[in-house]
């Protein structure tokens, strides 16, 4: 039975496009849009899109609920970076924030995000896969610039791709950085950029990256994404081939990531 969407959308909103390519796509499809915003980057493009944006701190538990219950909303969608060093910041959050986060073993990011959804579901809001509003986002198999891996760029992909299924099991992190079949890096808590700036600080130059879906990736939250930034970063620091998951990976602004792969002689390709 598929699922039938209420008109009326919520979105909470971490930094990056993903959350507005959402509130857009749901816009379009005649959808209303309210959205707690969690970051300032992309608040003015939000606006565009949702009814109304409301700003908080992720740690602001109580007056999040309270938003959407007075907004009448019965579903959900997370999209955005939130960065995982908000969990540092303890004293921002409330007294139902900090209870809930008491309740987890490890603060790692399947524990907790598991925990804010079934709080949300306690009150009725069901939460959504991801890409209900933006599967045209999502990457088949194959190489998407002109350029091709060589050999051994494909060992380095290839054990990049069991390593970061590895680190998922774990949960510690989706990417990692290869270079000559050793590992450059692991992402942690510093998240995907970060990590790459690490492990091709390592390699020197000629670093490959992949990114994956955990191996059992709960699709209502940490779905793996790209962008121009991340290209960016690895343009900075010398790195030459990204990997993606295919069927499991978001790129957005597709064309230009192509395009800018392309122009600075970066392989992209999803495996």
């Amino acid at each position: 039975m598929s699922l039938m969407l209420e008109n009326k959308q919520g979105l909470i909103a971490g930094d990056g496009i993903l959350p507005v390519e959402m509130a857009r796509h749901a816009k379009e499809n005649g959808f209303e849009v309210i959205c707690v915003s969690l970051a300032n980057d992309n608040l003015k493009e939000l606006k565009k899109y949702c009814s109304k944006v409301y700003s908080c701190h992720p740690g602001e538990m109580t007056k999040i609920e309270n938003i959407f219950a007075e907004n009448e909303i019965k579903q959900v969608t997370f999209l955005g970076k939130v960065h995982k060093r908000v969990l540092l910041q303890l004293h921002k959050f409330d007294k139902r924030a900090i209870e809930i986060l008491k309740s987890v073993k490890r603060l790692n990011d399947d524990e907790v995000m598991l925990l804010i959804v079934n709080e949300f579901e306690k009150r009725n809001i069901k939460v959504l896969d991801q890409t209900i509003f933006i599967k045209n986002l999502m990457i088949p198999s194959g190489v998407l610039g002109r350029l091709k891996p060589t050999e051994s760029q494909m060992e380095d992909v290839n054990y990049g791709f069991w390593l970061a299924k590895e680190m998922g099991k774990v949960d510690v992190g989706q990417s990692v950085v290869i270079k000559d079949k050793m590992a450059m890096a692991v992402e942690a808590i510093e998240g995907t950029d970060m990590c790459i700036k690490r492990g091709c600080k390592n390699a020197k130059k000629g670093a490959v990256v992949v990114k994956v879906a955990k191996p059992s990736q709960d699709k209502r939250f940490d779905i793996p994404a790209i962008g121009l930034r991340t290209l960016k970063t690895m343009r900075k620091y010398k790195a030459s081939l990204i990997a993606v998951e295919a069927n499991e990976t978001i790129i957005v602004n597709q064309e230009k990531v192509i395009r800018y792969a392309d122009n600075h002689n970066i392989v992209i390709m999803a495996v």
